[in-house]
């Protein structure tokens, strides 16, 4: 007697998990809604806009490229949001006596339940309906969107298959706390692309592009289709069996990983080997700064900034995003030297709900601040911290957007700009800091205010934002004033006035917000601990 399928089962236990986590709030339950209805109509949307893209001469290249992103999609995302979907990871049935094989075809069933793939599917079908030309390109159509399919779930479950050891770690949470900066850095290559693509050759600038992915699965099988309907059947031939060949290795890798995965012993409970590089470095450290609470309120500024997984993601993506904007806009022509402030504005956020990042360690700080002489020392000495990593980085990227914008002549009035907008930006961090102090949970890898703090949060954020853009209206009208006057001559004089500008800032904000600090010392507590 044979054994009952697993795949009903699992079907099922995958309309019980999307049911039941409605259920845990109110919140939860109108965020899935609200995404299920957005997702919905973003659905209907694509494939209208692909039926309406049939016939077009463009319609292949477009469809290609598409179903590449989707299978990128499918790739990455898991990585980076792994509780988005609780059946991915399978150690939670490790203690269930199945088969590998049969695990991995209800686990692949399974997974084509939920909003993501009926997403999919609506791209792929309006892929194949803009493209397919015939009754034989319809019948390798369908045979295409099933493969897709099937491709990009296994894609997905074979890398979350081999990195569970990983997203169940504390390196996996760091990872997930990273997709922002991933998905920031997306965001700047399609606005790259898109303002490309509003050149005079259109879609056609990616017919090359289109050329080498369509041989790459799954796009492959959405290539066969459009072959097919150009009546060259053995490259449709050719196409579907690599889609189904890397379907079948997909299967394989995903199984051997669900083996050792339930098998092996985990030793991500091991103790880490340390080296002596990290606190060797952190003594030469030491011996650079000033004795006192000064150099030790640095030293563990630097530190957080380094083992603290969400204020490390947070300066990983000012980073990054600081060097990819002015450097995506001046090669793509639309940018100038200016952009380099860019690079200021982004490091300069990391200033604010300083002692939000604290949580609820911060009543080891206040226990230390007796006067307000204190508090200004911590408040000072936080922002030095961050000046040691955001004014070298703020140098670098405006010199690497002169470069390449070759525009060295407006260089020093670019820097005089970045030191004002930095000074700014770190002025109205520090009061922020002592007026608006929030909670930051270390629970939740992808919320970065507690509930009920939000409001908080906004206004810190922006008010600030647009006091520091205000704080530095008189050096960005001396700088106007120069280019109009025709005193050229004088622009370089810019470079040290905005230091200066800057400086000064930093150094008025710090008194005013140090006995703000010592004053609101229980409050602050407060705030900073309901995470």
């Amino acid at each position: 007697m044979s054994a009952p399928s697993l795949t009903p089962i699992f079907v099922r236990l995958k309309l019980s998990l999307l049911k039941n986590g409605l259920k845990r709030s109110s919140g939860r339950r109108a965020a899935y809604i609200a995404s299920a209805v957005l997702a919905l109509l973003l659905a209907a949307l694509e494939l209208l806009g692909l039926v309406l893209m049939r016939g077009n001469e463009n319609a292949a290249t477009l469809v290609v490229l598409l179903t590449g992103v989707l299978a990128l999609g499918w790739t990455f995302m898991p990585l980076f949001f792994p509780s988005g979907d609780e059946t991915l990871d399978p150690t939670r049935l490790v203690m269930l006596p199945l088969r590998p094989r049969r695990l991995t075809v209800a686990l692949l069933v399974s997974s084509l339940v939920g909003i993501g793939p009926f997403f999919s599917l609506c791209l792929v079908v309006g892929s194949v309906i803009a493209v397919a030309h015939g009754a034989a390109a319809l019948v390798v159509g369908v045979l295409a969107v099933v493969l897709t399919m099937l491709v990009c779930v296994a894609l997905a479950r074979a890398v979350v298959a081999a990195n569970t050891r990983l997203l169940t770690s504390r390196k996996g949470r760091d990872l997930a706390v990273l997709s922002g900066l991933v998905i920031a850095v997306g965001l700047q290559v399609v606005n790259f692309g898109a303002q490309r693509l509003g050149d005079d050759a259109g879609l056609a600038t990616l017919e090359p592009v289109a050329d080498v992915v369509r041989w790459l699965p799954p796009a492959s099988a959405i290539g066969a289709v459009d072959a097919a309907s150009e009546g060259a059947y053995g490259r449709a031939a050719a196409g579907l069996l690599l889609t189904a060949a890397a379907l079948v290795a997909l299967l394989w890798v995903w199984q051997r990983s669900l083996v050792k995965l339930m098998t092996a012993p985990d030793g991500s409970t091991l103790e880490a080997a340390s080296g002596p590089s990290r606190k060797e470095s952190a003594r030469g450290l030491g011996r650079l700064l000033p004795e006192g609470r000064t150099g030790a309120t640095v030293q563990r500024t630097l530190q957080y900034m380094w083992r603290h997984p969400k204020i490390r993601a947070g300066l990983v993506t000012a980073l990054a995003i600081g060097l990819i904007v002015p450097v995506f806009n001046v090669l793509n022509g639309a940018g100038t030297v200016y952009f380099g402030c860019f690079a200021a504005w982004m490091m300069g956020m990391g200033m604010y709900n300083q002692f939000g990042q604290d949580s609820s360690a911060f009543w080891m700080v206040l226990t230390t601040i007796s006067s307000p002489r204190d508090a200004y020392l911590e408040l000072r000495a936080r922002t030095i911290a961050l000046m040691i990593v955001t004014v070298p980085y703020s140098v670098l990227v405006t010199v690497v957007t002169a470069a390449l914008a070759d525009d060295w002549a407006a260089l020093p009035e670019a820097l005089g700009l970045t030191f004002a907008l930095l000074g700014g930006m770190l002025a109205t961090g520090a009061v922020a800091s002592a007026g608006f102090p929030y909670s930051i949970p270390q629970d939740s890898a992808h919320r970065n205010v507690a509930p009920g703090q939000g409001a908080i949060a906004w206004i810190s954020m922006f008010g600030g934002m647009v006091s520091a853009f205000l704080l530095c209206v008189p050096v960005v009208a001396l700088t106007v004033w120069l280019h109009l006057s025709g005193g050229h001559a004088w622009l370089w004089l810019l470079l040290p006035l905005g230091a200066v500008y800057g400086t000064l800032l930093i150094w008025g904000a710090l008194r005013w917000a140090g006995p703000r600090t010592a004053e609101r010392l229980p409050e602050i507590l407060t705030a900073v601990s309901k995470g």
